[in-house]
């Protein structure tokens, strides 16, 4: 069987997740695997070449792990017409202009979430990849967790009866950096005018795993904050953390079913994971985090009594039982890459396009929108937008 080299150009993975993620446990973890099998047998060998501004830190990338292919002219990786894939996990400000000139290009194009800023601009290109007719995709890694999926195996065997709602709960608490732990994330990631922000940069997540395990979303209604106005940046100076940390969001889902999620930069864990999903429904509830699942059925489920003279003589987290371990989970990021690899060469079935990147990018809008006039807001479907015509 034959081996087929496949270029990909890889922007943005002088980033946390750029580099962790999608080159070194995705990329790599399939070169050093021999490569993706195909249907018919034969193997994919990614070949990747590192683009960026700062060729001192893509070349020492590329040292570190073996590679030979780097370069800060995205212009020449665009026109080599070897490489046929172009990835971003860059800037979510960048990431319109870059997708775009990858797709006049003729590449094939994946990325990280958001899309973009706005909806208007996520669906224009959106639309443009479609015109064009190159292979499009938006990482939507939280479907490929453990626990998720393990989520998704209940519901498909029927085990919860009608859902009923759907609650999660997600994030850590992220030092503010002036006391002396430094800060876990990028300061921009506090900053509105850097793309910053806890819907912008959640809600996205949140929307495909409802519409994927639950239901599609209907309304939202969303609060958000800045708890710490001021935090201490990479370099040590302080600055005005202005982006929302936190959004606290309720759903209305397809069929009935209500969701709500928590999500904080400034919550501190005492529960299972840092991001955790309870689903109740008439047969059974089940919680997960990201890798491991529980459940209660009907039968197992205990019958307090409200008394708040007396001591809780249920231990509530013993009568739940854990899901077993009935496969090998491999990287989630990993997973969905080889789902698009195979998407591109062989036309494998795929449904994590652009244009469901976009509706992600609406229900931050949409967010901001309903936290900003203190109201619920109706989510309009996007499976009707028309393609039109891009300049």
């Amino acid at each position: 069987m034959a081996t087929i080299s496949l270029g990909i150009i890889m922007h943005g993975i002088t980033g946390r997740m750029g580099y962790n993620q999608h080159l070194v446990r995705s990329i790599l973890a399939i070169r050093e695997q021999g490569g993706l099998e195909l249907s018919n047998g034969d193997r994919l060998m990614p070949d990747p070449i590192l683009v960026g501004r700062n060729a001192d830190k893509i070349e020492a990338i590329a040292r570190k792990h073996g590679l030979t292919r780097t370069t800060t002219d995205l212009d020449s990786a665009l026109a080599d017409p070897n490489n046929r894939i172009f990835f971003d996990a860059g800037s979510t400000q960048m990431r319109v202009s870059l997708l775009k000139k990858a797709i006049e290009a003729g590449k094939h194009v994946y990325c990280e979430k958001p899309i973009s800023e706005t909806l208007e601009e996520a669906l224009s290109v959106a639309t443009l990849a479609e015109q064009r007719g190159v292979k499009n995709g938006v990482v939507q890694d939280k479907l490929y967790l453990p626990g998720l999926r393990k989520i998704a195996l209940l519901k498909d065997s029927g085990f919860f009866g009608k859902i009923l709602s759907v609650r999660g709960e997600f994030g850590y608490w992220v030092f503010e950096g002036d006391w002396g732990v430094k800060a876990q994330r990028p300061s921009w990631n506090y900053r509105a005018a850097d793309g910053g922000g806890m819907i912008l940069d959640m809600l996205p997540h949140w929307r495909y795993v409802l519409d994927n395990l639950f239901g599609e979303v209907k309304a939202v209604s969303c609060y958000a904050s800045t708890h710490i106005p001021s935090r201490v940046d990479e370099n040590g100076k302080t600055y005005r953390a202005d982006a929302d940390d936190a959004a606290y969001s309720t759903f209305e889902l397809e069929g009935g079913i209500v969701a709500h999620i928590n999500s904080s930069w400034a919550v501190r864990v005492r529960r299972d994971d840092l991001v955790t999903f309870q689903v109740d429904g008439t047969h059974g509830s089940a919680v997960c985090g990201l890798t491991k699942c529980w459940t209660q059925h009907r039968v197992n489920t205990p019958k307090p009594v409200w008394n708040p003279d007396q001591p809780q003589s249920i231990d509530f987290y013993r009568t739940w039982d854990e899901v077993p371990e009935t496969q090998v989970f491999d990287n989630g990021f990993k997973a969905q890459w080889e789902d698009y690899l195979r998407y591109v060469v062989e036309d494998a079935p795929w449904r994590f396009t652009l244009r469901e990147g976009a509706k992600g990018v609406q229900l931050a809008e949409l967010a901001h929108q309903s936290w900003k006039e203190r109201r619920w807001v109706d989510v309009p479907s996007l499976a009707d937008t028309s393609v039109r015509k891009v300049a």
